[in-house]
């Protein structure tokens, strides 16, 4: 019987059979259930049968949501604020860190990493603390900023409450998103810039070129193919970001729902108001949009024609 079931032939596929049977399980039919979702009308609690189709009512109800496109500016606002200095602090940072010794660069790599691993719940309650509006950290620390002389017309007079002033609560989800993984695209970039052939970097010193001459002509286009593949990632992360705004603002999105991303307006219209169908196709909207900014960040790089 043995012989029968697992040939030579056949071997492969027995050994990938437990992934193979988990991905379809828990990643392919909920991908396929929320696609038939996304044209349906459905009420959980009285089973599959009450599954109702629509066609394509929940795009047209999702299009002219004002609060979906809320939003996903909110989203978009958000990934700007945190991916953009992301990437403008990781690459000298990176360039930093590969000039220093191998022991202190090991350290150093291994404290910047650690934001990325902590729990994301752990660090949006630290900073719910940190952003008290009468025991906070920071509002401490501008108190003390203001005493000097040339800060106190600068700084505002009195505490700062950054989860409850609209204006305020999006800076402050950004700073808890920026500092979680600027480590993170800090390591990606260390570890493209090891890559780079010391030869040339010798060889543009001999022919007597500058070190922002070197940074801008060697290691910029080093770091070419890294940057398509952090900023990718920072896309794929800004539109899924939930944990940091819904942590910080009770998961309602805070004062005039300035902290509501799209991930979380999907969350609460398919669990507290109950319209999954709804939920569904905003998320398949969610992944066109994704497409298209990968596409157009790969055309940006010059990558278009090998897509």
């Amino acid at each position: 019987m043995k012989r029968v079931l697992i040939t030579p032939a056949s071997a492969p596929y027995w050994l990938l059979s437990p992934f193979l049977i988990l991905f379809a399980v828990f990643g392919l039919f909920p991908l396929l259930f929320s696609l038939v979702l996304a044209f349906s009308r459905w009420e959980p609690t009285s089973g599959l049968g009450a599954m109702e189709w629509v066609g394509i009512g929940n795009f047209v109800f999702a299009l002219q949501d004002e609060w979906f496109w809320k939003s996903l500016f909110n989203t978009l606002w958000l990934g700007v604020a945190s991916a953009l200095p992301q990437h403008l602090v990781a690459i000298p940072l990176a360039c930093a860190l590969n000039g220093m010794l191998q022991r202190s660069r090991n350290l150093l790599v291994g404290v910047y990493f650690m934001p990325y691993i902590t729990s994301t719940v752990a660090i949006a309650i630290l900073f719910s603390s940190l952003f008290s509006t009468d025991y906070g950290l920071i509002n401490a620390a501008i108190g003390a900023l203001r005493e000097l002389p040339l800060l106190s017309a600068i700084l505002p007079a009195s505490a700062i409450d950054w989860l409850n002033d609209p204006d305020r609560l999006k800076p402050a989800i950004a700073t808890v998103v920026f500092w979680r993984f600027v480590g993170f695209n800090a390591v990606l970039y260390l570890a493209a810039l090891q890559t780079i052939p010391r030869d040339l970097y010798e060889a543009a010193t001999m022919d007597g070129a500058s070190r922002w001459q070197q940074f801008r002509y060697i290691t910029l286009p080093g770091l070419r193919a890294m940057m398509l593949f952090g900023i990718t990632l920072s896309i794929i992360g800004s539109l899924q970001l939930f944990e940091e705004p819904f942590i910080l603002t009770n998961g309602r999105g805070g004062n005039d729902q300035a902290g509501m991303t799209s991930a979380v307006y999907l969350y609460r219209l398919a669990f507290d108001f109950n319209d999954f169908g709804a939920a569904s196709a905003m998320s398949w909207l969610l992944f066109a949009l994704l497409a298209m900014a990968t596409v157009a960040t790969h055309r940006a790089f010059g990558e278009g024609r090998k897509l």
